[in-house]
């Protein structure tokens, strides 16, 4: 196997003009002028040779012949450095570690894949592209195998690479250019001439089998931490800060697709533009093949199932594409995946272990979830310890208690859950799993909502502090401006903020000091929550956070109480009496005024100065002349925002919805309405204009 980057000699030997050398063919350094023709032909010759190894497995020379070509190129460029260029095979490894990782924003997003589990789902998936194709011809699909690596991005400008990331979150990864660089399966400059000028290629880093029991075998030799797979083998290679560490592992890649292409053309299909790639030098599957119809689509799954534990490298399934480029452009996306792609998941690996204990955490959004701790086992590449049981009604359908041998099921990254009690061998002493009556962080009652337990200590529950604080900031709510997710989390984590009130106590000094963060947006955030001081009874209540208690449900409780401590005090058959307020939710509302945390809190927002003007004079004096009827808005309002018009018919009383029924009373149409306008108009329900509704707000006074 060529392997110079990773052990290269000090001691250069000559070169001939037939480009062969032996010990006796020792020839004299050349003139620049030769010099830089022999490196550019020894830099050509290198890459074929790469490509014939690495991409085509078809190797030409023996490795012997391979490094001595190496060598001659290394010497060349030592005696003229000047003629050193970043492309040569000679730069892969970097002298000087890096000190952090640089972020990299991806241009077009790495999108996840949607995951089928079995053959019903991807029949599913297959008739789901047909409909939205509308068409009844079977779909052409490209197959390849889904890698346990490590999904990551090259782009190459001019045929040259010039960076390389991680996935990341999928929006932002890390440069890892200095490590991709020393895999010699990726080529530093493309072959040929007819690639775009700017070309990402995304890929899978994997370690084959053979080379994560090797580096295992020599870690152990050495009394060093083994891997535990060859996933995190390669997660790990590729997060080193040391290049020439990264340079020392076994790894590989396999392109499965393109991002960004600027100043190009590619072919028409997904299995072309994988051809033009292994034309240009860079790896694809062998595995590659083009079906048509969901039958061939299964054929191909048991195919590669049955050859799964032979492949030199680990797959966890199949990955289906649909094949033409338009197909897929007319297919979209939905969410953070492809409407066009999905990923058929090889079964699940199973273990059997001993439940020891059963722990409750608190979620972010106040769910109580048992956990089960399991004598260690390894299943599915890992060892595991833990795992989830959901929740009441899977505990009691698995008929589980402590101390029972279970079955462990792990699929792929997915948590790790308990599948199966083995019965027979239950023990004598097995215990029943009881679950607590109060929340085990915050000491707040418990609300049981279906098979969920919940904690009712939601402004004050430090498990749902973040989320909380999140609601309470967001548009709809109390509308605080600059105060984004990443900015709570850091007010949580540096502790400068408990609970929400704690907003209104912050300073910009504090503020300033948070990352990105300067003195300019530190009183911009200031002046934002000072304004946010004031505010309406409505978006109040929506901003506590309460079960179930939506915009809508909010603008219903003021509207009928009027005053906050009304509400506070009312019981469940009183909040009852509210227009769309129902046993359930009402229990939501009475037990979150009735903790006492949560009242604390609120004191403290009032105390801090938020408040809000009563409801208008004209609603005081002369009732909601909108209560019970259903207004829908569509179009572009001139003299307001779709939301400002959306709180007016509140305040009126009216139930405002998003979609026009038979039941919609009425339907405030702006400009360029369109379909809601037509189906009102069709269904011959009332059309308001922004003139209509202008006069009658004059009309009532709003």
């Amino acid at each position: 196997m060529f392997s110079s980057a990773g052990s290269q000699t000090e001691n250069p030997l000559a070169f001939d003009n037939s480009m062969s050398m032996t010990s006796s063919d020792i020839q004299p350094v050349p003139s620049p002028e030769l010099a830089e023709q022999e490196i550019l032909q020894l830099r050509q010759q290198i890459g074929e040779h790469n490509y014939r190894y690495y991409v085509l497995d078809e190797p030409e020379i023996p490795d012997s012949e391979y490094d001595k070509l190496f060598i001659r190129l290394k010497s060349l460029e030592s005696a003229y450095p000047q003629l050193i260029t970043e492309d040569s095979p000679t730069r892969r490894v970097g002298a000087t570690p890096l000190k952090a990782f640089g972020q990299v924003r991806h241009e077009l997003a790495m999108l996840s894949l949607d995951n089928a589990f079995d053959e019903e789902d991807q029949a599913d998936f297959n008739r789901r592209v047909k409909e939205r194709l509308d068409t009844t011809e079977d779909i052409e699909y490209a197959c390849e195998p889904k890698l346990d690596g490590i999904a990551v991005s090259l782009l190459y400008e001019d045929g040259r690479l010039v960076r390389a990331a991680t996935r990341g979150d999928g929006t932002t990864g890390e440069d890892i250019t200095h490590n991709i660089r020393t895999i010699e399966s990726i080529p530093l400059k493309l072959m040929g001439n007819d690639w775009p000028r700017r070309l990402e290629v995304r890929g899978e880093v994997y370690m084959p089998k053979a080379g994560f029991e090797q580096l295992n075998r020599r870690a152990s030799a050495k009394g060093e931490k083994t891997f535990v797979n060859p996933r995190n083998a390669a997660a790990g290679s590729l997060r080193q800060l040391d290049s020439r560490i990264t340079a020392k592992r076994p790894l590989t890649i396999y392109c499965y697709g393109v991002g960004v292409v600027d100043d190009g053309v590619l072919p028409d299909t997904h299995s072309e533009i994988l051809a033009c790639l292994k034309k240009w030098g860079l790896r694809v599957s062998p595995e590659l093949k083009v079906v048509k119809g969901v039958q061939a689509c299964e054929d191909y799954y048991q195919t590669m199932a049955e050859k799964r534990q032979g492949l030199p490298y680990e797959i966890d399934g199949i990955v289906y594409k649909v094949n033409a480029i338009a197909r897929q452009q007319a297919l979209g996306f939905v969410a953070r995946a492809p409407r066009w792609a999905i990923a058929r998941k090889f079964p699940a690996q199973e273990a059997i272990t001993t439940l020891k204990e059963v722990e409750f955490q608190v979620g972010r959004t106040g769910a109580i979830t048992p956990v089960a701790r399991l004598q260690p086992v390894f299943v599915g590449g890992v060892t595991v310890s833990n795992a989830t049981l959901h929740n009441m009604d899977e505990i009691e359908r698995l008929d589980i208690k402590i101390g029972d041998s279970v079955v462990i099921l792990r699929a792929g990254d997915v948590i790790p859950k308990v599948n199966q009690v083995i019965h027979s061998m239950r023990p004598d002493n097995a215990r029943d799993i009881t679950f607590p009556d109060r929340c085990p962080v915050c000491d707040s009652e418990l609300e049981r909502e279906e098979a969920i337990l919940r904690c009712s200590g939601g402004l004050f529950c430090s498990a749902q502090r973040k989320e909380a604080i999140k609601h309470f900031a967001s548009r709809k709510a109390m509308d605080i401006d600059g105060l984004g997710d990443k900015l709570v989390e850091q007010l949580v984590d540096r502790k400068l903020i408990a609970t929400v009130a704690d907003l209104f106590s912050l300073t910009a000094l504090e503020v300033s000091g948070l990352e990105r963060m300067g003195k300019k947006s530190a009183e911009n955030l200031i002046n934002a929550l000072d304004q946010s001081r004031k505010t309406t009874l409505p978006r109040f209540i929506y901003s506590l956070g309460i079960r179930e208690v939506g915009e809508a449900t909010a603008q219903g409780l003021a509207g009928h109480y009027r005053d906050l401590h009304k509400l506070m005090a009312a019981s469940e058959e009183d909040l009852q009496t509210v227009d769309d307020v129902g046993p359930v939710v009402a229990g939501h509302i009475e037990k979150f005024f009735r903790q006492e945390h949560n009242r604390e809190v609120i004191d403290a927002l009032l105390a801090k100065g938020v408040e809000w003007e009563s409801e208008s004079s004209v609603v005081e004096e002369g009732g909601q002349p909108l209560a019970g009827e259903t207004w829908v808005l569509t179009g572009t309002l001139n003299t307001m925002t779709r939301d400002e018009g959306k709180d007016i018919l509140q305040k009126l009383g009216a139930r405002v919805t998003g979609s026009v029924s038979a039941k919609t009373s009425a339907l405030l149409a702006g400009d360029k309405a369109g379909s809601k306008l037509a189906k009102a108009e069709k269904l011959g329900v009332r059309v308001v204009t922004e003139d209509d509704f202008m006069q009658m707000r004059q009309a009532w006074g709003v």
